[in-house]
């Protein structure tokens, strides 16, 4: 048994990362899986690690821009409007009038 995870990184090329969950021996099948998942973690903060630090660099040089700006101002007005209206991300709730 293995497991196995897919990334596309934004250059759109898949990579594949499989992590064995047989342990030697007559260990127990979920001991295999514990390890399998554990391996598999390490294996994800090899790959999306550089992405992380990359993006945290990039959002305090944004937090940076934005105070030498004074941005403060702006999240405070951000904060009291709320947008309340509806999501155009589907169709109507509304049922059409029917024609007469």
């Amino acid at each position: 048994m293995e497991l196995v995870g897919e990334y596309v990184g934004p250059d759109g090329q898949p990579q594949r990362l499989r992590a064995p969950c047989e342990l030697p021996g007559d260990a127990d099948p979920l001991e295999g899986l514990l390890a399998g998942a554990a391996q598999m973690r390490e294996l994800v903060s090899e790959l999306l690690g550089p992405l992380v630090q990359r993006e945290t660099r990039d959002r305090v040089a944004a937090a940076g821009d934005e105070a030498s700006d004074g941005g403060d101002e702006d999240d405070a007005e951000d904060e009291n409007n709320i947008d309340n209206s509806t999501s155009s991300g589907g169709p109507s709730a509304k049922r059409p009038k029917p024609s007469s």
